[in-house]
């Protein structure tokens, strides 16, 4: 029999993953916030619809608002916005099983709040690129395929943890297991700061990245999240063009220049256009993660003795975007470019 799997959290990523699962047979249930969406998945006269160029599906699954949902589960799949990472991991602890864990889908450094929750054994990691966006109620576009890794906090390989990566390779066939995820999630985090860069502004990823007169923030940005990383201890690994050695202090311009390249070619084909951020801010006026991914990464740099002003700019103009006030603009970037 195979495990029962709640995804707490049904949208862009949780959305698309757990369609996947439940598409090849896996017993899905999802919870969600959003009344009409749950609806939706629920309705067998509509269903969860997987849009885009990648793997296009329609699946109906039990679905559920928080407040609706009974019974525990062995194994949770949490896929809420970093900032709303401590009260899911709350309130889903009564539906986690005493012998359960919670898997990280998510952006961020999520897996330390998780495990303040519900223990560091019953937590385990995961590193996801792939680019998805909540449409409307009951659709998300599946916009590209990317990296997915997964791995226990300890590094160990763990008969949950083999479990974990064979329903990860039933959406993302080339998933790996690591003994070291935190060093995936670093990378991502210093990749993911270029991604919120260009939320501030209207070009999507691939012609934002491409601007030859910013390569000095892009090195500014994904150096000193890398900073921080290295004096934790940390050796970020890259992934889908992202080169974490082309933005370490000593790099040339022509190595970062070499992997924004490949950043760019990896992302000029995607479906997906714009990051994350940009989409809470531009389409669903909603606060963003910024606070979530980058204030650690600065309160860390401050007890290393590593100042980091690109990633306090980024922090305090996305902020001032969420206020309304400022504008979203390409001209924005100029502005956190070091002098």
């Amino acid at each position: 029999m195979t495990e029962r799997i709640l995804i707490w959290g049904a949208g862009a990523i949780g959305g698309t993953f757990g369609a996947s699962l439940a598409r090849a047979g896996r017993d899905v249930t999802f919870v969600d916030l959003v009344a009409d969406h749950v609806a939706a998945i629920a309705d067998p006269g509509r269903g969860l619809r997987i849009t885009g160029p990648v793997d296009p599906m329609i699946i109906t699954a039990p679905a559920f608002i928080p407040d609706q949902l009974r019974g525990t589960w062995r194994r949770i799949y949490l896929a809420v916005k970093a900032h709303h990472t401590e009260a899911a991991a709350r309130t889903l602890a009564p539906h986690l099983a005493p012998d359960g864990h919670v898997v990280s889908l998510q952006n961020g450094l999520c897996e330390a709040t998780i495990a303040g929750v519900v223990g560091a054994e019953r937590t385990v990691g995961a590193f996801i690129n792939f680019g998805a966006d909540w449409i409307a109620p009951g659709e998300i576009l599946y916009g590209n395929r990317a990296a997915f890794v997964v791995g226990e906090l300890d590094g160990q390989r763990t008969q949950r943890l083999q479990e974990i990566h064979a329903e990860a390779c039933l959406f993302e066939p080339d998933a790996i297991i690591s003994d070291d995820i935190g060093s995936y999630l670093w990378g991502k985090l210093a990749y993911g700061a270029l991604l919120c860069a260009q939320a501030a502004g209207d070009l999507g990823i691939a012609d934002c990245l491409a601007r030859p007169d910013i390569v000095p923030l892009w090195r500014a940005l994904a150096g000193e999240v890398l900073r921080v990383a290295r004096a934790e201890g940390i050796a970020p690994r890259g992934f889908n063009g992202f080169d974490p050695a082309a933005f370490q202090p000593g790099a040339s311009d022509e190595q970062a220049r070499r992997s924004i390249e490949a950043m760019v070619a990896f992302n000029r084909p995607n479906a997906k256009t714009h990051s994350g951020v940009w989409r809470d801010l531009a389409v669903r006026k909603r606060r963003t993660e910024v606070d979530a991914h980058f204030e650690p990464v600065c309160a860390l740099g401050a007890r290393h003795g590593i100042a980091c002003p690109t990633v306090r700019g980024l922090i305090d103009m996305i902020r001032a975007i969420e206020n309304g006030q400022r504008a979203q603009s390409d001209s924005n970037l100029n502005e956190l470019v070091p002098r």
